[in-house]
Formats: structure tokens, sequence, C-alpha cells
């Protein structure tokens, strides 16, 4: 089977990026491991359990995989970025969680990739589709297939369009000739790191391995999505206005200044990008899981998101939003009402504050 070929139908189902990775272990396994061991996966056990160690191999998934064939979907849209916004009363949902669920497009394409393969070529072959929640590195693989190298915001980049690409694997038995991964462009230039309002993104310490990673346990994105329960007090004024994900890393990369704007309009926003906090606040548990339907937003459940908006509202500082966190005070869930509690003395003491501006790309 020609691996230029299968790069191109992968393409034809909708794909902007493909690229072929040897089915083999990578030395980017130790950069990760470290990066688990250290603490910085947080809570997430899922990155630290026993799938950790089945990471080191994708023949863990498929003992016969020979190939992976990785793909990447865009998902950029013509809307501003979160630092264009500075509206105190307005929150933030990270621009992947915009549209439908990128699980089910991603798996969706790829599946079609398979059957299109089968179809077209005589050799049988097996299979297996992964799409983020498999044990597997799709980003390092990723870099290995040459769809981009990876930044020091940890996010793959993409030469000249930049990052914001939804990722997705097939382990293949196919015997493929592997892409050429690029080199790193991100040379000198430290932006995502300076930007960061709170400071995720740290040297790694991993002599030959990756130059930074992100601690989850200082990102905004974790503490908003990932992070079950109680926000601890001393990070929540870092989250801002952000009540779903963070997406400055890369708004402020050099590399997405000229990024393309996706044709799927899947990916289009459901509701405005910088939403009302106080629209948010009003919306009910079944208005909530309607709304929010096959989209990544259903990730953090109805009594996360309310968390986020009454942690956003206190760091705003804004006393409109008193009578508003005084009824979430009221909620029966502990842990809204915790937050909104807290929200209230915060504001009322006069000591919140939403991030400072951000610094123009």
């Amino acid at each position: 089977m020609n691996a230029h070929r299968v790069k191109a139908i992968a393409r034809e189902c909708g794909f902007e990026l493909s690229g072929i990775a040897a089915a083999l272990p990578l030395a980017d396994f130790e950069s990760f491991r470290v990066w688990a061991d250290t603490g910085m996966a947080g809570e997430m056990g899922y990155l630290t359990d026993y799938r950790k160690d089945r990471r080191a191999d994708p023949r863990h998934l498929l003992p016969e995989a020979r190939s992976v064939l990785c793909v990447g979907k865009l998902y950029h849209t013509a809307h501003p970025h979160s630092t264009a916004y500075t509206d105190a009363e307005c929150g933030w949902i990270s621009r992947y969680a915009w549209g439908e669920d990128y699980h089910h497009i991603v798996t969706e394409g790829l599946r079609q990739v398979e059957a299109t393969l089968r179809s077209e070529f005589a050799e049988s072959f097996t299979a297996k589709v992964c799409v983020d929640t498999a044990p597997l590195l799709e980003r390092s693989y990723a870099h290995m297939a040459g769809l981009g190298w990876i930044g020091k915001n940890t996010c793959l980049i993409h030469e000249p369009t930049g990052s914001w690409y939804f990722l997705g694997s097939l382990l293949l038995s196919l015997a493929l000739e592997p892409d050429v991964p690029p080199p790193d462009r991100c040379g000198s230039c430290t932006r995502c790191i300076d930007d960061c309002p709170t400071a995720a993104i740290v040297p790694s310490g991993v002599p030959g391995g990756r130059q930074y990673f992100v601690d989850a346990r200082a990102c905004i994105s974790y503490y908003t999505i990932e992070k079950k329960r109680e926000i601890p007090a001393e990070v929540r004024q870092g989250n801002g206005n952000h009540v779903f994900g963070c997406d400055i890393c890369q708004d402020v990369c050099p590399w997405n200044r000229r990024a393309p704007v996706t044709a799927d309009v899947r990916f289009e926003p459901r509701i405005p990008p910088a939403p009302p906090l106080e629209r948010l606040a009003a919306i009910t548990e079944g208005e909530f899981r309607e709304l929010f339907r096959s989209s990544p937003i259903s990730r953090t459940r109805y009594t996360g998101f309310l968390r986020n908006v009454a942690v956003a509202m206190g760091n705003s500082g804004n006393a409109h939003f008193l009578p508003v966190l005084e009824r979430l005070a009221m909620h029966p869930h502990p842990v809204v009402a915790g937050h909104a509690a807290d929200a209230i003395r915060s504001i009322r003491a006069g000591d919140a504050r939403l991030l400072p501006p951000p610094r123009t790309a």
C-alpha cells in the first residue's frame, strides 16, 4: 500500500494535515514520564495510573501495529481571539469547545479513512482509531509524522498554519514509509511563556528531551475543565474571566498570526465566544444539557460550570454581580455555593481584579 495515497485519502476525508510515523517506542516517552512522575498532571489520574506505561509503545493498543497515520483537523474560526476581549462582564470559553465535540468529528473522519482504505486496497490489515482518550502520545507521533513540532506551550505547531488543530491517529498493521519530523522553529520566542497569566509553562529539566512542560497545577484549562470539586482559593484569581479552558498561549503565538479558517461549520460557536457571565449564571441544568449536548463543555458538568462562572464573577470585582452570586450562594450543591460565597467576599473586599490586558501580538 502506497503511503502517499494513504495520506491523500486522509485529506480527502477532511483532514488538513496527514503523515505517517513508525509504530515504535519514542524517546519522548521519557519526557512524559518525568512530567507525570513529578506531579504535573495534578489530579488527572488517567494520565498517571496503569495507563501511563502503556503510552511507551503503540503496540500495547494494537500488537500488530507497524505504522501510525497521524491527522490534523483545523478548527480555527474567524472570530476574534481571547486577547481581544476586555469586557469585565463577559467570560471566555476556549475556542476548541465552541462547536461540536471534536472526539466525534475526528473519530468519524478516521473511520471514513479506514473504510476507504479497505475499499480501495485488496491488502488485508488491522486498524485502531485513537482520538485523545487512548493511551497514546499523539502529539509525539504527529511530530514524527511531519505534522509539526511541539512548541514551548506543548502544542503541535505546523509551519506555516499554526496550532489550531485537533489530532487523531489510526494505528495500522501496514508497513508504510514514515515521514520526517520537522525541526523546532520556536527559536528564541517566549511569547507563550511571558503571556501565560499563571506561569504554567515551566522548564522541563529533561536532558535531551522537551525543553518545557505545562504544569497542570498552574494551568487555567486544568482548573476550569479537569479539576473536580473545589478550586483552591489561592489559584482562583489567576483564572481571570475564563469559564472553560484557556487560549492565551495559542492566541499570542506568532505562528498563529496567519492561521487559516476552517470551512467546517461544526466548529462555529453555539453561543457567543465571550458570553455575558450573568447569562451563563442563569442557565438551568436542563438548558445546560440541551445547549451543550455533544459539546466539550459537557465535560465540566453543570455544577462545575456554575463554579467557574462564580469564580470569574468574583475575579471581575464588579459589584453588579452581587445579586447573582447571592442566588448562587444558595445553590444546593456545596461547591457552587461555596465558590459563590467566596466571590461575594472577594468583591466586597475590593481585592478582585481581571487579568492585566495582554500585550498585543
